[in-house]
This record gives structure tokens, C-alpha cells and sequence, in this order.
């Protein structure tokens, strides 16, 4: 059963963070930034979403192996 305590809402800072992120890459790829720093912002954007997933799995209680 998941605990609505640690379960975070759509507007928590973790998920307008990685929002934020995937949009700097998306900018990054349409205005032919180097590949080096479009695959930097792309592992960050990437790794900002895959935290939050872990932990709202985690809340629900299928979170399973290491965290973040």
C-alpha cells in the first residue's frame, strides 16, 4: 500500500527539476550544440527522471535495489 506521505505530487521540485533538464537538452539537440555536451545534458535529463522513478516506485512499494 503506498504511503501518500512519501509520494510526491506533480509540481515537487524533483519533477519540474527534471523537467527542466529534459528541456535544456531538447535545445541543446535543435541548436547544434556540440554532440559531447547534447549526450551530457541528455545523461542528466535521463538521470533526473530515472531518481524520481526509483522513489515514487519506492513510495508505492515496488521500488526494489539501490537508490540514488
Amino acid at each position: 500500500m503506498p504511503r501518500p506521505s512519501k509520494i510526491l505530487p506533480p509540481d515537487h521540485p524533483a519533477y519540474t527539476e527534471a523537467v527542466e533538464a529534459m528541456r535544456r537538452y531538447h535545445e541543446a539537440l535543435n541548436a547544434c550544440v556540440p554532440a559531447v555536451e547534447v549526450e551530457r545534458l541528455r545523461l542528466i535529463a535521463e538521470g533526473l527522471f530515472q531518481a524520481v522513478t526509483d522513489y515514487q516506485m519506492k513510495a508505492f512499494g515496488m521500488g526494489f535495489g539501490s537508490t540514488h
